[in-house]
């Protein structure tokens, strides 16, 4: 007994147990510093107990420390309410135990307390309460920090700066963060979230190649910016610099690297980011996993994408939505449904997401009873009200198989506001159908409520051309000059060797113009020879036929397509991402060309994916 660090011996003075030892605090300081487990640590206060050192401020305050540390806040809290007179550390203690696990009425309800009872915060006080704060309180804790003179401890501005960032207060936020002396990385990366939160994707960016030291966590934030906000090139890019600054991506990297690959459809990239988790064994959770298959689902690879899927072995709703969402958006309907079909057999509950899924399944192959059957199921047995994502769902499905009024008269029945999509999916299917009457209508509702988008002005000025009424074709594309409205171009990208190319219609910026357009012209022979006639009646200008043909024949997919041809050797499938729907001539064309080149073309459409082989597409001409 009389070698263990505990005990050391005390002759003149009486023993506090029968052994006759004395225990120090400080050892038993020292221990609780090192504890790891709950047992060490209730034995040790057991013995604090036992020898009489329960009013040690320090003891306490280390103890209150270590059961927090570990997650037991039930004991530290009954500490210290057992304590008497409990003075700033420990109050700041115990109110950071609460600030760190989001608990912040308590938090903040022990920090009134401290006040009532006269123990005066300090600087590590704030920091704490500032962690898990709404804006209103951080701009009253903002007032009392001044008050008290600790405005300009770094610790206090960053929690202030963190605080005015997560409410998305832009003006204060950089108010401190310019007037800081000494900014801390932490200080930086909060103000970076900042900017990035409120879409200033350019402020952020100065910041961000401004800062002399910068961790994973900064690059995180820049690259799920750009990443959020629709700009998956810009994210691709910095990720490629984040590699070559030596930098090891982690799984939040990982996650929005892959997001921004399938937004552009780079499936080159993300399978070496695929292959890059493999070798540096990122662990391959459900998040992980979702991402892989959303990622090859909408980069066209679909047997890649159910590979990851069968590999998961814990999956939990969200990886099956996204399996079933990847084969809704190819068009393999039965597919959809069988995993449907599946997970509820399993005892997994359908979100609403899943049936947003499905309900697309039934649209893409015009399965109208069969999405009836979906949207009751829905609401009547796993009782999901329908969101206006649901109705969307139903109105393109009944819209695009020919039931435009049931479409319209769900839309007016609905629980929910229709929002400006919904009804321009109604407005597409008056175009898709000729019925311009009711598509006149709804575009009309459209402008006199101000929810016009360009794509409404686009549909009824198209409208009006589809059936020759060329003085309103006018009056329309006035209108849209007058506020300032432009139609969206279309752009077709590709990837070839890990890197994406983007045209437009007509584009002649591309270093390989000259060839991609010999190219062109030799398909156009091609096309000619196997009776190819362009449907000049798609473009909807006013204009001499040759003219028409010119337009038709530069669409961005034909360019996309010429340069993957030129690009990839022969056998080789060819992907094409397009941001509009693919026009009635280009589906042809494509058609025609896999016949021709007996290549395998996928395009994905702003609606769904195309798989072009032998002259057929999967969408049975029906998209």
């Amino acid at each position: 007994m009389s070698n263990s660090p505990l005990f050391t011996s005390q002759p003149s003075r009486p023993p506090t147990n029968h052994h006759g030892f004395h225990v120090l605090p400080d050892k038993l300081a020292l221990l609780l510093d090192k504890c790891r487990n709950l047992n060490q640590i209730l034995q040790i206060h057991a013995v604090i107990l036992r020898h009489g050192h329960e009013n040690s401020s320090i003891l306490n305050f280390k103890l209150q420390k270590s059961y927090s540390s570990l997650g037991h806040l039930d004991h530290s809290f009954t500490l210290f309410k057992r304590t008497s007179n409990p003075d700033v550390f420990l109050y700041t203690s115990i109110i950071n135990a609460h600030s760190s696990r989001g608990l912040k009425f308590q938090a903040f309800e022990l920090f009134v307390h401290m006040l009532i009872q006269g123990v005066e915060p300090n600087a590590f006080t704030f920091s704490s309460l500032l962690k898990s704060c709404l804006i209103k309180d951080g701009i009253l804790l903002h007032s009392q920090v001044t008050k008290l003179g600790l405005d300009e401890n770094l610790f206090v501005r960053t929690g202030l700066l963190d605080v005015y960032a997560k409410g998305c207060d832009v003006e204060s936020a950089r108010q401190l963060f310019d007037t800081m002396l000494d900014r801390s990385l932490v200080a930086s990366t909060a103000m970076l979230t900042c900017y990035v939160k409120h879409g200033c994707l350019d402020d952020a960016r100065l910041l961000f190649d401004g800062l002399e030291e910068k961790d994973v966590v900064c690059w995180n934030v820049m690259i799920d910016g750009y990443t959020q906000y629709g700009k998956p090139n810009d994210a691709l890019m910095l990720f490629e610099q984040m590699l070559k600054a030596k930098l090891k991506p982690n799984e939040i990297t990982v996650l929005s690297v892959l997001s921004s690959c399938g937004l552009l459809g780079a499936l080159e990239l993300g399978k070496w980011v695929h292959s890059y988790i493999v070798n540096n064994k990122i662990r391959l959770n459900v998040h992980l996993g979702t991402a892989l298959v959303d990622m090859y689902a909408k980069c066209g690879s679909l047997e890649d994408a159910r590979l990851v899927f069968d590999g998961i072995t814990r999956k939990d709703i969200v990886i099956w939505n996204s399996m079933i969402v990847g084969y809704a958006m190819h068009g393999f309907s039965e597919e959809a449904f069988h995993l449907f079909d599946e997970l509820c057999k399993m005892g997994l509950h359908p979100t609403d997401i899943t049936f947003i899924g499905v309900l697309n399944a039934c649209a893409h192959a015009g399965l109208v009873s069969e999405g009836k059957k979906f949207f009751g199921l829905m609401k009547n047995q796993y009782n999901l009200k329908p969101k206006v994502e649901h109705y969307g769902c139903m109105v393109n499905l009944l819209g695009r198989a020919g039931h435009l009024e049931e479409a319209y008269e769900l839309i007016k029945g609905m629980d929910v506001e229709p929002d400006s999509v919904l009804w321009g999916t109604l407005l597409s299917a008056c175009y898709l159908h000729n019925k311009f009457s009711l598509g006149e209508e709804i575009g009309m509702f459209l402008i006199d409520k101000n929810l016009a988008s360009d794509g409404t002005y686009v549909l009824l000025s198209n409208m009006y051309a589809k059936e020759g009424n060329w003085d309103n074709v006018a009056k329309t594309r006035a209108i849209m000059k007058k506020k300032g409205i432009q139609k969206e171009p279309g752009c077709s990208s590709i990837e070839i060797n890990n890197k994406v190319h983007e045209f437009i219609a007509g584009d002649r910026n591309h270093p390989k113009t000259k060839t991609i357009y010999k190219k062109l012209e030799e398909m156009n022979r091609l096309l000619k020879d196997h009776g190819y006639s362009p449907q000049t009646e798609t473009v909807l200008r006013d204009v001499e036929e040759k003219k028409k043909e010119q337009c038709l024949g530069v669409h961005s997919e034909r360019l996309a397509i010429a340069f993957g041809l030129i690009s990839t050797s022969p056998g080789c499938t060819i992907k094409i991402v397009k941001n509009l729907r693919v026009c009635t001539d280009c589906h042809t064309v494509t058609k025609l060309i896999s016949k021709i080149t007996g290549r395998r073309i996928v395009v994905r459409d702003r609606n769904r994916f195309h798989h072009f082989e032998d002259g057929v597409c999967s969408c049975g001409d029906y998209w």
